[in-house]
């Protein structure tokens, strides 16, 4: 298994300009040491090289890119109301995109099966021209990138951050060619992620959004992807397979509200490795949130050892309520 870092994620520090901000340096530099303490789980390490910037373009606009470039060695500052960048950000932002991209690239070569990138800034709320959410630049939306120039000609996004990765849903939406599952809570920043959301013109159909209430448990969720999100996903039959990794679902995140544990990562990380064995596609990670350290770190480390081939997927029960309503949508466009 591949596993990306960089040395720049150490140096993005939002909390310099905003104080009690929640994505600090100490999420990664916590992963890394329990990952060092284990062997790195028997990962082959990895430097994340730097996007370059037509790359990034592959992706987001260049006057976005051009933007945060130039915000950033100006010495950073406020983008919006919770999007804080410093003189190091840019720096580790293309650091971020461009693990994400090597990742992909080493998977599509047959480097390996499955792929873990931990990096920071995460990516999954900005879009084309707007960061927003603790986000600079889409680095999941390197899908793009094995569509472009890899030869790629399905990719599944799942996305199971507790917010809606609303960027990747917007830059995706109006494809056939990715499929963009989201499980996320209902009620949450950004607000978007509706469950009638099913993208837009020949993309309709090939966005499916799962809002689950707060509170919500592991079986509503591995219901959800076990009964919804896997059964859409073998009809399409990716040729890669890409989560955004969040885990501010977690029981003891402080921007969520929701009842998972590590354990529970690891089953879903399971059902999704055993779905792309079955279609024969290679699986990449990308961390997304996650804000509690200690529950983030046990939880990365449950979803690479899972990914990695240990445990064994466990079917549940449907959920009466979420599965079965939001079926009644999905089911318009997916076996299931």
């Amino acid at each position: 298994m591949l596993y990306y870092h960089h040395r720049s994620s150490l140096a993005h520090d939002p909390s310099l300009l905003s104080l009690d901000h929640p994505d600090t340096p100490e999420r990664i530099s916590a992963i890394e040491a329990a990952m060092s303490r284990v062997g790195w789980l028997g990962c082959d390490v990895r430097e994340a090289p730097a996007a370059t910037e037509r790359e990034l373009e592959l992706v987001h606009r260049a006057s976005h890119v051009q933007t945060i470039r130039d915000l950033c060695l100006a010495g950073g500052g406020q983008i919006d109301s919770d999007t804080f960048v410093g003189d190091a950000s840019y720096q580790a932002a293309l650091h971020a995109a461009g693990g994400a991209c090597e990742m992909v690239r080493a998977l599509v070569r047959g480097d390996a099966r499955v792929g873990f990138t931990a990096l920071r800034p995460s990516g999954h709320h900005a879009d084309r021209d707007c960061a927003m959410g603790f986000c600079l630049f889409n680095n999941i939306a390197v899908a793009e990138l094995a569509i472009r120039e890899l030869g790629v000609e399905r990719v599944l996004i799942i996305d199971w951050d507790v917010h809606h990765g609303n960027g990747t849903a917007e830059i995706f939406r109006r494809r056939p060619d990715v499929l963009f599952a989201s499980i996320h809570q209902l009620g949450l920043f950004p607000g978007t992620g509706a469950v009638s959301d099913a993208g837009s013109a020949e993309g309709r159909g090939y966005t499916i959004n799962v809002p689950v209430p707060g509170g919500s448990d592991e079986e509503t969720w591995i219901s959800a992807l076990e009964y919804l999100i896997i059964p859409a996903a073998l009809e399409f039959a990716p040729q890669l397979v890409l989560i955004s990794a969040g885990f501010d679902a977690h029981r003891d995140d402080p921007l969520g509200h929701c009842l998972l544990e590590a354990g529970s990562f690891a089953q879903m990380a399971c059902h999704v490795r055993d779905m792309a064995v079955t279609v024969g596609a290679p699986v990449g990670a990308v961390l997304e949130g996650g804000y509690n350290v200690p529950a983030l770190t046990e939880s990365v480390m449950a979803t690479i050892t899972a990914l990695a081939g240990v445990g064994t997927a466990e079917s549940i029960a449907p959920d009466p309520l979420v599965t079965s309503r939001i079926a009644a949508h999905v089911g318009h466009y997916w076996t299931l």
